[in-house]
């Protein structure tokens, strides 16, 4: 009898039964990645405004008749940047309006303000246009777009970014990128320089010729060779620009059906 409850005791105190040995908590494991880039898609709509202020002269006549009016957006320089529309009026188209009020074009000088510079107020501007011919008489054939300086540099990048809205443009003592030119291949283009600019060299504008018409557009340049970075003054006493500009229509481009 006392070797049976020896054996059974012995077994009880090996193997209890019903008790719970404490464990150390599992851990979750992370599966590993099986690759370091992974596919993903991002959506946000946001809403911005715009704004600017601007001059704007209407021909003689406006009004008066049914037509349409061919319109010029001018981009003035970086001096003229600020909330005094007074300095619009120093050079360039709102100048020559001034002086000729029967000058054919309906003309929007917008005002850039300051520490900022054109080419980074795109969205602005093509807004502004779309504003104007939405109410005024605009014939939507003849838009045509030029500036001076930093005007310059804003128009070839605006027409550059919105090719299709201008017949012709006129940049005057700019520049951009030559490799995104060959979207003004169907937008005739005449450029200003003066050939002693120390400011803008005059290559910036010959880049920029010599890329369109390697894509077989219609690109000229003008050079003055006794002008400095002021060359807009001569540029834009020359009748010869205004009737260039009339001669030109937006091209409608025909889908490629291929």
């Amino acid at each position: 009898m006392k070797a049976s409850y020896l054996m059974c005791l012995a077994f009880i105190l090996v193997f209890p039964v019903g008790r719970v040995l404490p464990q150390e908590p599992l851990k979750e494991s992370k599966p590993a990645p099986t690759t370091r880039q992974i596919s993903g898609a991002f959506e946000k709509t946001i809403t911005k405004t715009v704004a600017c202020r601007y001059l704007l002269f209407l021909p003689e006549g406006y009004g008066k008749k049914q037509r349409q009016w061919p319109m010029i957006l001018f981009l003035h320089g970086s001096g003229e940047r600020g909330d005094d529309l007074e300095k619009v009026r120093v050079h360039g188209l709102p100048k020559i309006a001034a002086s000729k009020k029967d000058f054919p074009f309906i003309i929007v000088s917008p005002q850039c303000p300051e520490g900022q510079w054109w080419p980074a107020k795109t969205e602005m501007l093509i807004n502004l246009l779309d504003d104007i011919v939405s109410r005024y008489d605009v014939d939507t054939e003849r838009i045509y777009l030029t500036g001076l300086s930093m005007g310059g540099f804003g128009t070839w990048t605006l027409a550059c970014e919105y090719p299709s809205r201008f017949a012709a443009i006129a940049p005057i003592c700019g520049g951009y990128e030559p490799f995104l030119a060959g979207k003004l291949k169907d937008t005739a283009v005449w450029a200003f320089h003066g050939a002693k600019d120390k400011i803008i060299l005059v290559r910036r504008s010959e880049e920029m010729v010599d890329a369109i018409n390697a894509k077989e557009g219609n690109a000229k340049l003008t050079i003055y060779p006794d002008a400095g970075h002021n060359c807009w003054t001569v540029a834009y006493n020359n009748n010869r620009l205004y009737d260039w500009f009339l001669e030109h229509r937006k091209k409608t481009i025909k889908p490629d059906n291929r």
